[in-house]
């Protein structure tokens, strides 16, 4: 069986602590792991415990936690699984580019290692899932991504969406709806001051993204190297 005694609720934990880790370039806070799981401070704190009791994560107080090697070794396990499914889910059976991500993961959590490697093998090794980010190896490397977030675009600025992270449902439907996926060219049109959206425009529309949204957009600038370094992480969606 897979994970022996290693549920659900716990591999969602140590990816969160993954995706919030790799978003904050360093340890995450407890509330902040609480907040993206929809949970309180209590109830995080009773699970990073447990999880440090299993060697899983290393807590640091006022500072946050971090995976162990163990912990990077599983979580790794986890999203490589996850990419496969999506890739398999969209690119084979035909599903939405924002529905692949929801199914996917609730298979991941009852996918053996050996289901996922040949996954991969039918799927030839896919590099980037189908949202751009880069899928870990069998021997769980992850290749540097070399892209920007959105926000740090200025008005009159090109580039093209290279990945959406993290990703959920909410945000790859609404994404999906306005056509902004990996591929897809963009020019900064505007940004209203004060924390307003950012005026995006793409295939001759305009489109007002949040913040919020706008950081979980990576992108590569049309006058760096991205022919040369992008080509295998965008995924022109028609």
């Amino acid at each position: 069986m897979k994970h022996e005694s290693f549920n659900e609720s716990t591999e969602m934990y140590l990816k969160t602590v993954r995706e919030l880790a790799i978003a904050n370039q360093g340890p995450v806070p407890i509330s902040a792991l609480a907040e993206q799981m929809g949970v309180s401070n209590v109830s995080a704190t009773e699970m990073v415990h447990r999880l440090r009791n299993q060697g899983l994560l290393d807590h640091v107080p006022y500072k946050g936690v971090t995976l162990t090697p163990e912990g990077q070794r599983r979580t790794t396990e986890l999203v490589r699984s996850h990419h496969m499914w999506e890739w398999f889910l969209f690119n084979t059976l035909g599903l939405s580019w924002a529905q692949s991500h929801d199914l996917a993961c609730r298979l991941e959590h009852a996918t053996d290692s050996i289901v996922t490697e040949a996954l991969a093998a039918f799927l030839g090794h896919p590099q980037h899932c189908p949202h751009g980010n880069p899928v870990p190896d069998s021997a769980g490397h992850t290749a540097p991504v070399e892209d920007t977030a959105l926000t740090t675009l200025r008005p009159g600025q090109q580039a093209v969406i290279c990945r959406v992270h993290p990703e959920s449902t909410l945000l790859l439907e609404y994404l999906e709806a306005h056509g902004l996926q990996p591929g897809v060219a963009i020019t900064i049109d505007d940004i209203a001051p004060f924390g307003g959206p950012i005026m995006v425009a793409s295939r001759h529309k305009v489109h007002p993204l949040g913040q919020e949204v706008a950081r979980h957009i990576f992108v590569a600038q049309v006058d760096d190297t991205l022919e040369q370094n992008h080509a295998g992480a965008v995924h022109e969606i028609a």
